[in-house]
């Protein structure tokens, strides 16, 4: 009997071994016989080839209010290398003009009431050519929560800030805040990203890359690293996401190199442009998909540009009659997304250093002040009308927007006091009132004007 239990298990050992070998030999010979069998990286729609070490992560601030979903005012795609230990903010402009799949073209930002984060994200992977790895939303309340948990972070604020909403949806937003080093809580970083000044959703977007980078250092402190398994781990309960806490936790130990090579940071190429009271971004598509062939570590080949210029015609053909370009308007002057692709993050904290010890500059001409228009006279077309009359002034106007007010009686001028001679003489009824920076000025459009 021994001998038969031994006998069978023999060939229990050379049965396995047979079927290892043949796997093997039949492994080999696809390689060998059958090259189009061999694993390759597949290639986006857009044409752009892919690579396994790059994730794209989509990140969302959704401004949910009462009795509405809200809307994803803040989208920012941010791209890790994990063979290089680099990252990289792209911010996209919440005004971006898009088509957004069955409502046709709007604001990007208007994807998500349409269709929540998967809307979202299906249209900022149409824009961009690229597959998101994953998604990241976070509300309001989550944001405080979050920055909490990192017993706050230290923010150098580069001007004084100062605006009052009583007519937020949370219950009334005040922001004041000073210039200078100062450690911030969830509640102070929130209005330290929401601050609106005359670059409009421009400015607000450096300031949440200067955020961004503030987080990262706070990460990385070392008080913080010890705990950051934890923080990461109440950080995902708070955060909707489909990132697995194994891969989360994967890129949080890229973060020094991260820190090492810069948080690098831009903006979706493109120009400011306004439609009647409406303010858009539109995309320049040629250089979003180069700037997303670079990051992926290729180039676009033949195809790939063949399809951008496609899409780029699209595009054009699909602009209303009436749309204002602000860039083609602007004559001679460097547009905005210029500036903010031309230098990446070295030069950014250059920039920061230089601001604190240079004096306050003085506009030279209406044409360096930067102007926001906000319509909060409740009459449709007042905030173009004005956008007219301004540029009409020579004022670099970037954008128009409808305030949350539509009853305003008086139309105020909120700029610096050095600034107000350039606004004296206006064709219109206004208030100057000081409380800007020397080269911006927000204009709110009341009632009277006309």
């Amino acid at each position: 009997m021994r001998v038969k239990r031994r006998r069978r298990r023999n060939y229990n050992r050379l049965y396995i071994m047979a079927a290892v070998i043949l796997l093997a030999v039949a492994g080999w010979a696809a390689y060998y016989f059958c090259p189009w069998s061999v694993a390759e990286e597949p290639e986006n729609p857009s044409g752009i080839a892919s690579n396994q070490n790059v994730v794209h992560i989509l990140l969302m601030g959704v401004d949910r209010r009462n009795d509405d979903v809200g809307r994803s005012d803040t989208l920012m795609v941010l791209t890790v290398n994990k063979d290089k230990g680099t990252a990289e903010i792209m911010s996209v402009p919440r005004d971006t003009r898009v088509q957004i799949e069955g409502h046709g073209y709007d604001k990007i930002n208007h994807a998500y009431p349409y269709g929540g984060h998967q809307l979202t994200q299906k249209t900022v992977e149409k824009l961009l050519g690229v597959p998101m790895d994953y998604y990241v939303l976070v509300d309001l309340t989550s944001f405080e929560e979050i920055i909490d948990a990192l017993d706050g972070i230290d923010i150098d604020v580069e001007k004084r800030m100062y605006y009052e909403d009583p007519w937020d949806d949370h219950g009334g937003l005040v922001i004041d805040l000073y210039p200078g080093m100062q450690h911030m809580t969830g509640e102070k970083a929130i209005q330290y990203v929401r601050y609106r000044d005359g670059e409009g959703d421009i400015g607000r977007i450096g300031r949440q890359q200067h955020f961004m980078r503030a987080v990262l250092t706070k990460m990385l402190t070392p008080g913080t690293l010890p705990k950051l398994p934890k923080i990461i781990e109440a950080m995902r309960k708070t955060l909707d996401t489909d990132m697995p806490l194994s891969e989360m936790l994967s890129l949080a130990n890229l973060l020094p190199q991260v820190k090492e090579h810069g948080l690098a940071s831009e903006m979706l190429p493109g120009t400011p442009a306004f439609l009647a009271d409406v303010s858009y971004w539109l995309p320049d598509i040629m250089s979003i998909r180069e700037m997303v062939a670079q990051n992926m570590e290729t180039s676009l080949d033949d195809k790939a540009k063949a399809m951008a210029t496609d899409l780029k015609k699209e595009y054009e053909a699909s602009l209303p009659a009436g749309i204002v370009n602000l860039k083609e308007e602007s004559s001679g002057k460097k547009s905005q997304s210029e500036k903010n692709t031309a230098d990446k993050e070295t030069q950014v904290a250059k920039e920061e250093k230089t601001e604190k010890k240079a004096k306050p500059k003085m506009a030279e001409s209406p044409g360096h002040i930067s102007v926001l228009v906000i319509n909060d006279s409740g009459i449709n077309g007042a905030g173009a009308k004005m956008v007219n009359k301004l540029m009409e002034k020579g004022f670099n106007v970037t954008g128009v927007d409808t305030g949350n007010k539509s009853d305003r009686e008086h139309t105020i001028i909120v700029t610096d006091s050095t600034n107000v001679n350039w606004f004296y003489g206006m064709p219109f009824s206004c208030t100057i009132m000081d409380g800007a920076d020397p080269m911006e000025a927000v204009v709110y459009v009341g009632k009277d004007f006309e």
